[in-house]
């Protein structure tokens, strides 16, 4: 089970990576206008603001690829960044577009449950 935890949380990074790559270089490119839908125009005016979400994107995978790699603190690290992926899910859910929240929130859910599930079956029970 902790394989699988580690894929899913394996591909909650790529798709950030993806994001990263998408919102700081692809922006104003055939690509980028589809995925956001947007206008040349209005691509040109955001990219700033996207090249500068990207980078946040890129700070979520590096956590989590940080958390795949970490010896001694995997479980925080990977807890962490896959929290902050929830809450970024759910406010652009609410802020942007509800499929936000299936793109970068299901992944992240299923893979922080995983991680909790499999953390709980390696600690002995106390009862």
């Amino acid at each position: 089970m902790k394989k699988i935890s580690n894929v899913l949380v394996s591909i909650v990074a790529i798709e950030h990576c993806y994001f990263l790559v998408l919102e700081m270089f692809l922006w104003t490119k055939p690509i980028g206008l589809k995925t956001f839908g947007l206008t040349a125009e209005f691509a040109e005016q955001t990219a700033s603001l996207a090249a500068n979400q990207g980078l946040y994107n890129g700070f979520l995978a590096a956590g989590l690829i940080w958390g795949l790699f970490s010896k001694q603190q995997s479980y925080s690290l990977k807890i962490f960044f896959l929290s902050c992926v929830l809450v970024a899910a759910v406010f652009g859910a609410i802020t942007a577009k509800l499929s936000i929240l299936y793109i970068q929130g299901f992944p992240a859910l299923l893979a922080l449950l995983l991680v909790v599930l499999v953390q709980k079956s390696m600690k002995p029970s106390i009862l």
